[in-house]
């Protein structure tokens, strides 16, 4: 008979999340903590295998795996031709065969070439025959740095709606270390965003050995009673910033960190606590992953909301290169209206 658990628990092979702690840290970049973690999970899986376009000898587009062909050889660090399409290929080719594959992106734009390797692919595979694809791949994604609109989307919504697929987007270093380590630790198909931006323009302390940050757990950056700001990437530290420039008032931030699953329960506190919600993200506003989560609250915490859920986004054109177009189309530029509307309300 059909039954309904049964049915979602066949999307995603179990995995049972086991803290790792370490005790001393020191302050990265956001780059260098990526690439940290990226080290120290060569160190601890000898099967882990990295794939990409110029990742040996030059270290890949941004430099994050500099150094890892001297240090980890060419039949683990391995240069790729320009077709995205066979190295998420071969990549689930190696996870079939026993291995870890962990596949970068130039730019998380260019992974549209390989579009069905990865949503029907890699995403239905476990559903399909109970074989899981140990497959993640990293994203170097958003805008801020004039590259224009085919090296600066922020597509992670192409992926929260297709089951079998976890999505991360993590907005400091600690974060972005420790959940890139859990993603490779689990055995599901993991999208990983990185942003560009925040490669060298954000530093914070981080842990030094090998750890990791449960996937699908919020994080509450600040507490506050008067609104709710819920985000991710780059838009944690947009709302940081709206906070610190409004001391008068008391803003909650909850930096999501994972979208796919996402944190109900935590998100739902908030909502409960604040009765005001906005819904901060850099895609586009139309179709962005901040639809479903406010029709998620519209749904179970209604009577609670002193005002509508909003939401503030980035404008539904294609991300410019010209600086005075991409700064006016980034939701940054429209925070203090939005909020300052949802405060009125």
């Amino acid at each position: 008979m059909p039954d309904i658990e049964t049915e979602l628990k066949d999307v995603y092979k179990p995995h049972h999340f086991i803290p790792t702690v370490t005790e001393s840290s020191s302050e990265k970049r956001y780059i260098d903590a990526i690439s940290d973690g990226l080290r120290k999970a060569m160190q601890r899986y000898p099967n882990l295998v990295l794939m990409g376009q110029d990742i040996a000898e030059y270290g890949g587009a941004f430099k994050i795996t500099q150094g890892f062909v001297d240090e980890f050889g060419k039949e683990r660090v391995r240069n790729t031709p320009i077709c995205e399409s066979a190295i998420v290929g071969a990549g689930m080719g190696l996870a079939l065969n026993g291995y870890k594959a962990l596949v970068e992106m130039q730019f998380a734009d260019f992974v549209s070439s390989g579009f069905t390797q990865v949503v029907n692919n890699l995403a239905k595979n476990y559903y399909r025959w109970g074989q899981p694809v140990d497959v993640v791949i990293r994203m170097p994604a958003g805008g801020g740095t004039g590259a224009g609109p085919f090296h600066s989307q922020s597509n992670e919504a192409w992926f929260t709606k297709t089951p079998g697929l976890k999505v991360i987007y993590p907005a400091f270093p600690a974060d972005a270390k420790g959940l890139l380590l859990a993603a490779i630790d689990d055995p599901n198909p993991v999208m990983y965003f990185e942003h560009k931006y925040l490669y060298r323009n954000i530093s914070g302390s981080v842990p030094d050995g090998y750890y990791t940050v449960e996937i699908g757990k919020a994080n509450i950056i600040q507490q506050g009673t008067q609104a709710s700001i819920i985000t991710y990437g780059w838009g944690v530290h947009w709302a940081m910033e709206y906070a610190a420039k409004h001391p008068e008032q008391s803003i909650e931030i909850i930096d999501l960190r994972t979208l796919q699953p996402w944190d109900k329960q935590t998100v739902e506190i908030s909502v409960k606590k604040t009765g005001r919600v906005l819904i901060l993200h850099e895609d586009t506003l139309i179709s962005g992953f901040g639809g479903e989560i406010a029709a998620y609250i519209a749904e179970h915490c209604f009577s609670y909301l002193d005002a509508p859920v909003m939401r503030c986004a980035s404008l539904d054109t294609p991300i410019p290169m010209n600086k005075a177009l991409e700064d006016q189309f980034m939701a940054k530029n429209r925070v203090e209206k939005m909020m300052e509307k949802l405060l009125m309300y």
